[in-house]
């Protein structure tokens, strides 16, 4: 029960039962029992009323704040609502620019660093993000790395993304003219980082790498200056006679580049392939959802030719332990327990004369291909491809016999592969008749 009688420093020492003591004009000495050890714990309130509602405000323990030190905190509370100011509001106001303030000391790298490694757990794979790390760190860090994440705004970001880029012949050109996927990644990712910064009060305001409504205004739409580059590709006449000068290539490179063609997979797919991926009996490669692309399981039918080079392979790595193992990667590499290198198939095709091409290209020969060599309808061979679908009446069609259609794809596509072009007929000289 509140009580009216001024305190004094020895009534504030003295009291032990529980309750509220007024001092007046607002403060009052508030008494609670300790849960732990069953003592009196002592606070100063400071109660006022904010349209027509009672409100408290914390000033501190007894152990640290004195009776003199609260009626000077409690006289300043009343002045401040003497201007119209609600004290707590007040307050929280203070403190959110003192946080703010500390926040000035966190970078935007740091805040970057923090914030890729609170989402790695969720990105598809390694891959995602090391990409991640190495835009960040070669086009963002350069510039606004070592700066205070609250000072990073719009001028900033704007000089991020038209920052030169060396092009051929010695030009340069601004990074979202000259590499517009690459810019437009960067603009998303430092957005990601500022809003995570945000949230977790290291900065205040509107992120000024925003796209809508905001940088829209300043920058041409990707799309307006994207050049479109295809992967350098071979046209599919010409295929059966490269695939015959691989064939003819010793080592792991030639094997898994075949497979790949045969396949029409992706390199990442093909050189991360494990045994366990492979059924034999059923001459099926099921790779799971998280190597691939889409984020969802692919079923490969094997052609005959495939399976002999999976067979190839077994055989090849048959005297070394623990090679056939389910865990163990179809093309491996130097070492047995790691896969080929992304640029393996690149230095195959650079020694066989033909650095022109892509292996990503390989997929464009195929759906050529299959577009004017084939009826096979369009469907099955996005499907090939593992193309993600879209519409879902389109992919509850698919769920039906287009595996079947797709075997069948893929037989007709490797026989088309094992062509070989006859050599043109030799000319024969008859020798001339002794008179």
């Amino acid at each position: 029960m509140a009580r009216s009688e001024k305190l004094t420093a020895l009534k504030v020492e003295r009291i032990k039962e529980p309750g509220m003591y007024a001092d007046g004009r607002g403060l009052y000495l508030q008494v609670t029992v300790n849960s732990r050890d069953g003592e009196p714990a002592k606070s100063w309130i400071y109660r006022y009323m904010l349209r027509g509602r009672a409100r408290e405000m914390g000033l501190g323990p007894c152990h640290t704040v004195g009776l003199a030190l609260a009626r000077d905190l409690a006289l300043r509370q009343r002045q401040l609502r003497l201007q119209g100011v609600d004290p707590i509001e007040a307050r929280r106001a203070d403190r959110a620019r003192g946080a703010l303030d500390a926040a000035k000391a966190v970078t935007f790298k740091e805040c970057a660093e923090k914030y890729m490694a609170a989402h790695k757990a969720a990105w598809r794979n390694a891959k995602h993000a090391a990409q991640w790390e190495a835009t960040l760190a070669t086009y963002a860090e350069p510039l606004i790395g070592a700066l205070s994440v609250q000072a990073i705004d719009t001028a900033l970001v704007m000089q991020v993304l038209e920052q030169e880029i060396a092009g051929a012949a010695g030009k340069s050109s601004p990074l979202w003219t000259a590499r517009p996927e690459t810019a437009s990644r960067l603009r998303g990712r430092i957005e990601s980082v500022l809003d995570w910064a945000k949230v977790r009060g290291y900065r205040e305001g509107e992120n000024p790498a925003r796209w809508r409504g905001h940088l829209d205004k300043l920058l041409p739409a990707r799309a307006k200056v994207r050049k479109v580059e295809h992967h350098a590709a071979i046209p599919h006449p010409e295929l059966p006679e490269l695939l015959t000068v691989i064939r003819a290539q010793e080592g792991t490179a030639a094997r898994a580049l075949e497979f790949a063609v045969l396949t029409a997979a992706r390199t990442s797919e093909v050189i991360g392939a494990r045994w366990g991926e492979v059924g034999m009996a059923d001459k099926l490669w099921a790779i799971p959802a998280e190597r691939m692309k889409g984020g969802r399981e692919h079923r490969v039918p094997l052609a005959p030719r495939a399976v002999e080079i999976l067979e190839e392979m077994k055989v090849e790595r048959s005297a070394l332990k623990g090679q056939e193992h389910p865990a163990a990667f179809i093309f491996s590499g130097r070492r047995m327990d790691e896969p080929l290198s992304n640029m393996a198939f690149l230095m195959l095709l650079r020694r066989i004369g033909r650095s022109d091409l892509t292996v990503h290209g390989f997929r464009s020969t195929f759906r050529d291909w299959a577009a004017e060599r084939t009826n096979f309808p369009s469907e099955v061979a996005e499907m090939a491809l593992a193309h993600t679908v879209g519409d879902k009446v389109e992919a509850a069609y698919r769920r039906g016999d287009l595996f079947e259609r797709r075997r069948r794809i893929m037989a007709e596509w490797a026989k088309f592969c094992g062509t070989v072009k006859p050599e043109p007929p030799r000319k024969v000289v008859p020798f001339a008749k002794k008179a």
